[in-house]
């Protein structure tokens, strides 16, 4: 698992685990963000798998499932605090982390939107969703 830090709180990838969720909480992280919408591929656990794992390694657990229909989803501010609250480091995944990297650029003030998304563009993130 390589972890993208968007800022020092907020950490995003591609599909993880469960079995990563302890070292994630270990890495310090508190919240944990699921935006693949399950059964997108195969062979990725559940949603409800990974809610297990998280309460077993004393993690917080949100599934915000993101597709190209949905995006930003139902509650982008609800994200928006989530990402912000800097005493709860944040780790969001996706197939590849870019739907994670764009709802974080999304959930950003407006003024804020550009600076985030040369950041994530620095990173190597296609944001393309986040100019919606």
């Amino acid at each position: 698992m390589q972890i993208v830090k968007l800022t020092d709180t907020v950490g995003v990838s591609g599909q993880i685990s469960p079995a990563d969720l302890p070292a994630l909480a270990e890495a310090g992280y508190r919240v944990i963000i699921n935006n693949r919408p399950d059964g997108e591929a195969l062979d990725q656990p559940s949603s409800a798998e990974f809610a297990a794992a998280a309460e077993a390694a004393g993690l917080e657990y949100h599934y915000y499932p993101l597709n190209a229909f949905n995006y930003p989803g139902d509650d982008p501010g609800a994200m928006a605090q989530l990402f912000d609250d800097g005493e709860r480091p944040v780790f969001a995944f996706c197939r590849s982390g870019t739907r994670s990297t764009n709802l974080w650029i999304s959930s950003r003030e407006a003024g804020e939107q550009e600076s985030a998304r040369e950041r994530a563009r620095g990173l190597g993130f296609d944001v393309s969703m986040s100019q919606r």
